[in-house]
């Protein structure tokens, strides 16, 4: 039996979930999926600045499966840039932040609590 994927912990989920070409009626072949997990590791560590290491940590997933998703995303946009798909964020195997309470891991959580 095999072992059950980690859940990674996702702080938000993206305000806008399709990028791309302005193209009408795009066929299935010229969309790429990035799923939640790929889009928030992209998030921590190329738009926050995190190193892989504190995005595994934020995401409660180890660094290998941390650089597995990573590197899953960066082909899946590079893919949908340089070919011109559209992007769509949709799907995968997460968890989100617990917003009962505030968040005192993650600065880049919407509710990090400061002090």
């Amino acid at each position: 039996m095999p072992r059950p994927k980690s859940k990674g912990k996702v702080c938000q989920l993206p305000e806008v979930d399709i990028f791309g070409p302005l193209v009408s009626n795009p066929s299935k072949r010229d969309i790429v999926y990035l799923n939640i997990e790929e889009y928030e590791s992209f998030r921590i560590i190329d738009f926050a600045g995190e190193s892989q290491e504190k995005c595994a940590e934020l995401m409660h997933l180890s660094r290998t499966t941390l650089q597995r998703i990573y590197y899953s995303a960066k082909q899946k946009i590079a893919d949908a840039i340089i070919h011109g798909k559209l992007l769509k964020i949709d799907g995968g195997n997460y968890r989100l932040c617990n917003r009962d309470i505030a968040c005192d891991r993650c600065q880049h959580c919407p509710n990090f609590k400061k002090g």
